[in-house]
Parts: structure tokens; C-alpha cells; sequence
């Protein structure tokens, strides 16, 4: 197969301006070992939510690489945004699961 500039230089772009999208994790709301966690991998669980959170709001706001994304690959700004969406929402989720179990647990 004999692949020319025109055919590599398109595809290396659209691998690195689709790298450089936001895709923050999308946690699991509810895990069957919730029930042992200590109140000090509760308390570490909320702050990776905090920094999960942050890192879906990047990808649903207007940032230099969502813009260029836009410019150049309109798709990858809707799957961007879908998948922020989603982060937050799950990491909302979670972290209603374990403020619960936090006060459950007596936690201080």
C-alpha cells in the first residue's frame, strides 16, 4: 500500500487534535466494596472526584484545544461534551454515595 503526504499528514493531524480532547474518566456510581471503605479512602475518593470534576468541566467549556477541535474536527467537540457531561454527572453520583456513607460511618 503506498501511502503518499496527502494520505499521512490528514491522518497525523486528526491524532493529535483528537488526543487533545478533554476525556475525563466516568466513574462507577456504586461499587460492591463501598461498604469497606475506611473514612480515610472515603475522604481520598472525594478529592479524586473533585479533580475528576474538574477535568469535565475543561471539556464542556470553550478552551484553546476545543476550539481548534472545532475548527478542525467538528465531530470530536459533541463527543468531547457528551463524555463531559457524563463524567459529571457519574462523579455527582458518586460522590452523593459516599457523603452518605461518610455519615454513616460516623465519619470525622
Amino acid at each position: 500500500m503506498n501511502l503518499t503526504r496527502k494520505t499521512i499528514l490528514p491522518f497525523t493531524a486528526l491524532c493529535l487534535f483528537t488526543s487533545a480532547c478533554v476525556s475525563p474518566e466516568v466513574v462507577t456510581v456504586k461499587t460492591i466494596s463501598d461498604d469497606a471503605l475506611t473514612c480515610s479512602e472515603i475522604k481520598t475518593q472525594l478529592g479524586q472526584l473533585q479533580q475528576i470534576q474538574k477535568e469535565a468541566e475543561k471539556g464542556r467549556t470553550a478552551s484553546g484545544e476545543n476550539v481548534a477541535a472545532a475548527i478542525l474536527f467538528w465531530p470530536a467537540v459533541i463527543g468531547n461534551n457528551m463524555n463531559a457531561k457524563q463524567a459529571q454527572e457519574a462523579a455527582t453520583a458518586r460522590q452523593a454515595v459516599l457523603v452518605d456513607l461518610y455519615k454513616q460511618k460516623r465519619c470525622k
